[in-house]
């Protein structure tokens, strides 16, 4: 895929600068790290190799990836690692997509305590399928689930949810047979979006009780335990917003879907349409319009484009895709085994890819065919952060 035309790391080198001084003591070191990567990523500045043909004279030089998540740049490499891995999870079974979304009155807590409120959305979204699924007049069995934490909306403002992937039944309680839900219909979203409500207000409040919250700004008098309750009980009473998709067409569908959701970020450089010292402008697409052509171009000042970028950072440590139920890491193997033999299915050849590290840990591509003749490249040098390269090859976006 041809280099972007514009990408996020050219609005950071040329305006991050001005707004790391305009904001200094408000930006988090997360944030701060993001802009670094995202600035030195792909550049002299991380080290990188040199990359020769072995069919004709073409050389070029490739710089290392910054290899954070937050990066536009380096997620493609890393979902397909990620989904490599995930391959041998798939069963020949309907698999549902659930999404669930935080209340806006809860978002604007969850903006301000992003690790303890995000972990309960996970938690609370998880449960509920798991009890729900567990319920014998529903389902009545013991399921499984990935879930994908995305924080954004298409114009990049905070809109927290969780997208869940789950296969179409379930383990007996006894674990002697697969039972699978209805064709076409996995469970009743409304009884979902009840359960979901009082899960995740019971566990916010808990938070409140133990001191683990903290409020700023308009919300600081929500630190106030009456006012955390009166700013909550509209809520009980308020329809939150789970929905199911329809079932995918098969495990392929599954993949292509995860591949395009698990490792997004909040803007990809492919919707950058124009960018200076004022304005940024970027594609996005409107929701609100039901019929029609739903995509738009937004301009954002240049700071707003970042700030909204940088919301969007995770804390250090926080796991954004996550398993649960019969998928979970440290039983996932052997459950997985469990139900192909109970499916009477195995596994097709090739699904037996080895999950830990990718075998091009840079981020290097001298996998790619050569620019000019398409022969094989092959590595002939390799230096590191702050090194010079002895090769006098041009960078290789700019040797084709």
């Amino acid at each position: 895929m041809p280099r972007p035309r514009l990408e996020v790391a050219d609005i950071f080198r040329d305006h991050g600068p001005a707004y790391r001084r305009e904001h200094a003591g408000h930006l988090n070191l997360p944030q701060l790290k993001v802009m670094s990567a995202i600035d030195n990523c792909r550049t002299a500045a991380l080290g990188g190799h040199v990359a020769a043909c072995t069919e004709c004279d073409h050389q070029h030089i490739a710089y290392n990836s910054c290899r954070n998540r937050h990066c536009p740049k380096c997620q493609g490499a890393t979902a397909k690692d990620w989904m490599q891995a995930r391959i041998e999870d798939l069963l020949p079974v309907e698999y549902f997509h659930v999404v669930f979304t935080l209340p806006a009155q809860i978002a604007d807590i969850a903006f301000q305590n992003k690790a303890e409120v995000y972990g309960l959305l996970f938690k609370a979204s998880a449960q509920t399928l798991l009890t729900i699924a567990a319920d014998p007049k529903h389902l009545g069995a013991r399921i499984g689930m990935t879930s994908v934490l995305h924080t954004w909306g298409s114009a990049m403002t905070h809109h927290p949810h969780v997208h869940v992937i789950v296969p179409g039944g379930g383990l007996s309680p006894d674990g002697s047979r697969w039972v699978a839900c209805r064709p076409g219909f996995f469970l009743p979203v409304k009884v979902l979006s009840q359960l979901f409500r009082r899960l995740f207000l019971e566990g916010l409040i808990r938070l409140h009780q133990t001191g683990k919250l903290a409020f700023f700004g308009e919300l600081a008098g929500l630190a106030d335990p009456d006012a955390f309750a009166s700013h909550l009980a509209p809520l009980r009473k308020a329809s939150w917003v789970v929905y199911a998709k329809p079932p995918f067409g098969g495990p392929e569908a599954v993949l292509a879907y995860l591949s395009r959701y698990t490792h997004r970020v909040a803007i990809s450089n492919h919707r950058l349409v124009s960018a200076d010292a004022e304005t940024v402008a970027f594609r996005w697409k409107d929701y609100r319009i039901k019929r029609g052509d739903r995509m738009k171009v937004m301009r954002l000042p240049t700071g707003e484009f970042i700030r909204r970028f940088l919301i969007h950072v995770l804390p250090s440590g926080f796991h954004r895709i996550r398993h649960t139920g019969f998928l979970a890491n440290g039983i996932r193997r052997d459950r997985i085994a469990e139900i192909r033999r109970l499916l009477n299915t195995e596994p097709k050849p090739g699904q037996t890819p080895v999950e830990g590290e990718s075998d091009n840990p840079a981020g290097l591509d001298a996998h790619q065919p050569c620019p000019k003749c398409d022969g094989a490249m092959i590595v002939i040098e390799t230096f590191t952060r702050g090194q010079t390269p002895r090769s006098r090859a041009p960078p290789r976006e700019n040797a084709a």
